[in-house]
């Protein structure tokens, strides 16, 4: 058998039960080998339930930099005995497995390609602690120790990660020092003859980039974005996004006199009341946000639609998880386009922004807070559980200190006093954008009616047919200025010249390019366009234009990103071929690479000669 050997190159899965504390554990063994210099890239995949049910925590480590899921298992750390047979079946040939050998394996339970590797913690942490809670923790930091050992992890380097977590508590700080000592002892004692060949070695790989999760760069983006109101109800994967809103508010919104932090924030009751809040928050002229999920959009589209035909700023954070109903609330999907893009009843249409990763996620909250403003109409930050909860290694965030908020076109005191006249829903300028005012600009001038229901151009209430028509057709070319000014495709040329192009978007742009890379050094070229937002720009339909298959690749079952491509830009349906990942579970390079490569070999065997 010949047994995996890499250094600063492989995956580890760890399989244990929710609520054993064993993510703590992990997060830790990822932060020391990004202190070392090495790039990791760590995805927790947990149940919806509290505890008891099975948990998995995925560290890609890769000096080369890519951050995707890679697809395989080099070595699995077994302990949960629920899941043992497909965990053990996941392994690559030639990878470990770690596994607590306190009982005996039953026969038939481990396999021939693989290295199995024993350690008995349940019984030395039993042997060393009284309390269950201790045992249960201690456990997976013993087995932390005895993974550093055999992988040449710094244990000094944990230890001063475990210095600054437990700073002013020397007692905790003091026992898990002593329980990670205990297995790199044990490791090196009984384990090291087993050979482990997996190993760290410091790198300088990582650069400047920052280590952080999405949800909080989402939230730091709306805070410099300027946004001063948030309404939010508590659903999975999108809550800490409003606590980290708050927590930075208190730090950076806080009034040094009065101690008064300037921002309001509220838990409403629902995701109706929420988004009603922010309506009335925007309308009224502040900055304001919601964050939620696939269910809080389905039960916010009224207000959407009203936000919409009424030309209110509006902005949210759809941090998309599995569905449909309540699907899998803590598993990753992108499957919300549809839902999203045509939000409510009648002819509506919202602008879509799609972040790849936590520094795009900051940049976005800031540019949907602008773009809001000067559209008038709902912003909708399609963010992603993969990005949102999980930490990310990223470039820094950048913010211009010149930079100035975008409030689009709102007619002053000076203005109104100057002559000139408030025409509420006409487009003056040709730009499909109106003039708007706010609330108390003037005593007596400016003043108009927002409805939801049917208006002429002056904000009158009317159904006649001509009226509706204009109204309808200015809201339709304003979203044409909105394919110009939202964030624009990344275009990238392959090595050589091809007629094969691929379309993605979101979480998926990691895996992507590592996948391109190996489909080139495999002798497929590929241009690629990933999608920033929609309404698409027009360099999206002349890139299909320019390719004769398109491989259009998204994390949802329907393929919902094509459908919006073929309903758009009217582009021919047989270019664009379907490239769908959706089990829950981020893509993986191997996926996109393997697909793409079958592919095209089955062209290219249905050729005529």
């Amino acid at each position: 058998m010949s047994r995996i050997e890499s250094t600063n190159d492989f995956v580890i899965k760890f399989a244990n039960v929710n609520g054993s504390g064993s993510a703590s554990a992990n997060e830790l063994l990822a932060r020391a080998i990004l202190r070392m210099g090495v790039p990791v890239s760590p995805r927790n995949i947990f149940p919806s339930n509290i505890q008891g049910m099975p948990t998995w925590y995925e560290l890609r480590v890769c000096e080369q930099g890519w951050l995707g899921r890679r697809g395989g298992i080099d070595l699995m750390v077994a302990m949960n005995p629920q899941t043992w047979d497909a965990d053990v079946a996941e392994l690559d040939p030639g990878g470990y497995l770690f596994y607590d050998s306190t009982k005996p394996l039953p026969p038939g339970s481990l396999r021939d390609d693989i290295t199995a590797i024993g350690m008995p913690a349940t019984a030395i942490c039993n042997a060393s602690y009284e309390d269950p809670r201790q045992r249960t923790l201690f456990k997976n930091i013993l087995v932390l120790g005895a993974l550093a050992e055999l992988m040449q992890v710094e244990l000094p380097v944990i230890e001063t990660l475990f210095a600054e977590q437990y700073k002013g508590k020397e007692k905790l700080l003091d026992s898990n020092v002593q329980a990670l000592r205990a297995g790199a002892a044990f490791a090196r004692e009984h384990l090291a003859q087993q050979g482990l060949g997996l190993r760290v070695q410091r790198a300088n790989a990582v650069g400047d980039r920052i280590f952080v999760e999405g949800n909080a760069a989402t939230a730091l983006g709306m805070v410099y974005g300027g946004a001063t109101v948030c309404a939010w109800y508590p659903i999975t994967p999108s809550t800490s996004v409003a606590e980290a809103f708050q927590a930075y508010c208190k730090q950076f919104r806080t009034d040094p006199e009065t101690g008064e932090v300037k921002a309001a924030i509220v838990q409403a009751e629902d995701e109706i009341a929420a988004i009603g809040m922010i309506l009335g928050a925007g309308w009224n002229g502040a900055r304001a946000f919601t964050a939620t999920s696939g269910p809080g959009i389905s039960l916010m589209q009224e207000f959407l639609g009203f936000a919409y035909f009424a030309e209110v700023p509006l902005t949210i954070v759809n941090v998309q998880r599995g569905g449909p109903s309540t699907g899998m609330p803590t598993r990753t999907q992108q499957a919300d386009l549809l839902a999203c893009a045509y939000a409510s009843h009648g002819d509506t249409q919202h602008v879509l922004l799609f972040p790849e990763d936590p520094a795009e996620l900051f940049e976005f909250a800031a540019t949907a807070l602008d773009l809001a403003d000067r559209l008038q109409t709902p912003v909708i930050v399609m963010s992603e559980l993969d990005i949102g909860m999980n930490q990310r290694l990223c470039r820094p965030f950048h913010w211009d200190d010149a930079r100035r908020y975008d409030r689009g076109k709102v007619l002053t005191r000076e203005d109104l006093d100057a002559g000139r006249k408030l025409e509420r829903y006409k487009d003056v300028d040709g730009d499909a954008l109106a003039w708007r005012t706010l609330p108390g600009t003037h005593p007596s001038k400016g003043a108009y009616f927002t409805r939801g229901s049917t208006h002429n151009a002056l904000a009158v209430y009317s159904e006649r047919g001509d009226d509706y028509r204009y109204i309808a057709d200015r809201l339709q070319r304003k979203m044409r200025t909105a394919a110009q000014l939202a964030p624009q495709p990344a275009v990238r040329a392959a090595a050589q010249g091809t007629r094969l192009g691929v379309v993605y978007f979101g979480s998926t742009a990691p895996a992507m390019d590592e996948a391109l890379h190996e489909l080139a050094q495999a002798g497929v070229h590929l241009d690629a366009l990933r999608v920033r937002a929609f309404p698409f720009a027009a360099s999206v339909g002349e890139f299909i234009d320019a390719h004769d298959t398109v491989f259009v690749v998204e994390q949802n079952r329907d393929g919902q990103l094509r459908t919006l491509l073929v309903n758009q830009l009217e582009v021919d349906p047989k270019k664009l071929r379907k490239l769908l990942h959706f089990d829950g579970t981020p893509i993986t390079a191997r996926f996109i690479r393997d697909a793409i490569t079958q592919s095209v070999q089955q062209a290219a065997v249905g050729s005529p000669a």
